[in-house]
Order: structure tokens, then C-alpha cells, then sequence
């Protein structure tokens, strides 16, 4: 098979540390952002990098409103003829369901738009509308099933599924419905998703740093999506033959071995200036140049990769973040349900 014309000039040794790097009495040193030159670290620049929280919301009502899908069972003067029996989960229940428009289906009353009121509104609201057929009616509204604002637990808990919500809920409750996590949970890549978005909400700073702003309300039809850590992936695009998704072993992966599966093209590439899109939550990541040509010359070792890291190999010497975020948007967007939340939030949410 041909080669490019940098691997045939470098010695089998060199490309033996490039690929599997050096024993562990000399691992590889983080440095500070900015940094051009160190000893041993192929790394020229770390530039931290975080998107915008939710902001502070105020605790909603304890007052729980109804939604089409919960049945109500209504109570009018104690007379049985004005309760209906609903199809419910275990059979039939008492009640009347709300459909999906949001109207309650009462005898005489008919259909009573009830969607966005608390129970005691919903009460007067019945009282007087059948005050055109009783004479001082009296109404009492309970609710049978709650039904209208769904929480999709899904991945790695115990006990995943769906949860309907009887009382506003915050991120930590919501969790705990799931009975906690397995082990084998991704917290790093843990993301909370509303309306078919990633809320930027970071869960890793909340469940591991007590960072409590995150613990935002919950919302019905939210999904909290716990990944598993055993699926692990790097991502490697631009002057590759083979772009796209590359797996992680459970051993690790460095650098060397990433762009190596990848396969760099037979000319037009700056090995000078790698760069790497790095999350370390759902709401801070890094963004790091790395000289590969130091690597490929054994002046340096090949940094380890992280779960989710997405490697650009440029195709030119010119160009500056921007330029390379913009040549990877289309092949971000292929991978998008893949990527970690950081990068989703980051680059591809606007």
C-alpha cells in the first residue's frame, strides 16, 4: 500500500512511540494556554472554552396544573351520573381524560376547556357553567392520572423509563426517579434535551462539583439522557481518506493512532497544526493545537485522547479556529447525535 511521503522518511522506532507512545514513567504534562514550546508535549496551544447556562428561573407553582392526557375524576353534588369511566393504564379508572386539545368532557357541562388551570380553578369554572342546570352545584376535581408532562429517563440508570410528573420537578429529583445511575454511566456526556435541543445545563458539575445553578426545573417532555462509558469514540475529519467516527478501545487511544485509522491523505495536509475540539462537561471544553510533526519525528509523544474529542487535520498551513469550525460544520452535522453535548451546544446549536 503507498504511503505518504513524510512516513516513508521516518524510522519504524519513531513511528512506534508515534503510535503507542512512551511508557508511563514519562506521561505526557498539560501546559499553560498559550504555551508554544515545551519539552516532551507536542502541544502548542490550549485555549479554554464554555457556552452560557440557563439562567436562574424562578420556582414555579406547587399548585399542579392539568394538561391534556390526565384524567380527572369530577365529583359534582355526590351524584355518580356525572363520573365517567376512562380507559387507564390497569383498566378502567373514574374519571374523565383530558384530550388533546385540552377540553374535560363533563355530563350537561360538555366539553370545558380545562388545559393550564389548577384544580380549584377547574372547579369554579364547572360551578359555573352547570349553574344553568343545578341549583347551587358544588364540584370537587381530583386527579386520577397524571399524564401530561412526561420525563424520558434514558441509558444508564437503574431503572429507566418513562415518568409522568405530579409536582414541579428540579434535575436532582428528576434523576432520582430513575432509583440513581449504573456504574457504567458517561456523567461527562450526560445531557438534558428539551423540545429536541440540548439544554446547556451541565449535569457533571451538578452531580459530581454540588454546582446546585444547574439543578434547573424540569420541564414535561424533557429526556435526561445518561450515555454509557463503555462506548467510547473520537471523531477525525479534514485531510483524511477515512473521516468520521473512529471507536476508542477500553486501553485507550492516543493521537498517533487516531489520525493512523483515519489515514492521512497522499499530499495536501499541515501536520503542524492539528487541532483537537476537547469536552470536559456539557458546558466547558477545550480547544488544542498540536505540532504532529514532532510526534512523526519522535520529539514528542503522542498526547492520549478523551471520549468524544474531535481531531481536524488541516489542509493548508493558513487558516485560524474559525476557519477550521467552518470546514467541519457539514461533517459535524453528519454525527451530530454521536457528538458529545458540549461540542452540539457549542457549534452546532445556532
Amino acid at each position: 500500500m503507498k504511503r505518504h511521503s513524510i512516513l516513508r522518511s521516518v524510522p519504524l522506532a519513531v513511528l512506534f512511540l508515534a503510535l503507542f507512545g512512551l511508557p508511563s514513567c514519562a506521561p505526557y504534562r498539560d501546559i499553560p494556554p498559550g504555551t508554544v514550546k515545551e519539552i516532551g508535549s507536542a502541544i502548542v496551544a490550549k485555549e479554554e472554552v464554555s457556552v452560557p447556562t440557563l439562567p436562574p428561573e424562578p420556582a414555579p407553582s406547587k399548585d399542579y396544573q392539568v394538561g391534556p392526557g390526565d384524567v380527572l375524576l369530577v365529583d359534582i353534588n355526590g351524584r355518580p351520573e356525572f363520573t365517567v369511566a376512562s380507559p387507564g393504564a390497569n383498566g378502567k379508572v373514574q374519571g374523565s381524560r383530558v384530550d388533546g386539545k385540552g377540553f374535560l368532557h363533563v355530563p350537561l357541562a360538555g366539553a370545558v376547556q380545562v388545559a393550564g388551570l389548577t384544580l380549584t380553578e377547574i372547579e369554579a369554572k364547572l360551578s359555573v357553567v352547570l349553574k344553568k342546570y343545578l341549583q347551587s352545584p358544588w364540584v370537587v376535581v381530583e386527579v386520577a392520572e397524571y399524564k401530561s408532562l412526561p420525563l424520558y429517563l434514558m441509558g444508564q440508570f437503574k431503572m429507566p423509563g418513562t415518568y409522568y410528573m405530579d409536582r414541579p420537578l428540579n434535575l436532582v429529583q428528576g434523576i432520582s426517579l430513575g432509583s440513581g445511575f449504573d456504574p457504567t454511566a458517561n456523567l461527562r456526556g450526560a445531557r438534558l434535551s428539551r423540545d429536541g435541543k440540548i439544554v446547556p445545563v451541565d449535569l457533571w458539575d451538578l452531580l459530581q462539583g454540588g454546582d446546585l445553578k444547574q439543578n434547573v426545573w424540569l420541564k414535561g417532555g424533557d429526556t435526561i439522557y445518561l450515555p454509557d462509558n463503555r462506548n467510547q469514540v473520537v471523531f477525525v475529519f479534514g485531510a483524511v481518506k477515512k473521516p468520521g467516527v473512529v471507536p476508542m478501545p477500553s486501553t485507550g487511544m492516543n493521537l498517533a493512532q487516531a489520525v493512523g485509522s483515519a489515514d492521512l491523505r497522499d499530499t495536501g495536509y499541515d501536520l503542524k497544526h492539528l487541532r483537537i475540539i476537547r469536552s470536559l462537561s456539557t458546558t466547558r471544553g477545550q480547544l488544542i493545537v498540536v505540532d504532529f510533526q514532532k510526534i512523526l519525528k519522535g520529539e514528542a509523544i503522542s498526547p492520549p485522547l478523551v471520549d468524544g474529542d474531535v481531531i481536524y487535520v488541516p489542509k493548508s498551513g493558513f487558516g485560524n479556529w474559525n476557519d477550521a469550525i467552518a470546514d467541519m460544520l457539514p461533517s459535524l452535522q453528519l454525527v451530530s447525535n454521536v457528538l458529545q453535548p458540549f461540542v452540539s451546544i457549542k457549534y452546532l446549536s445556532k
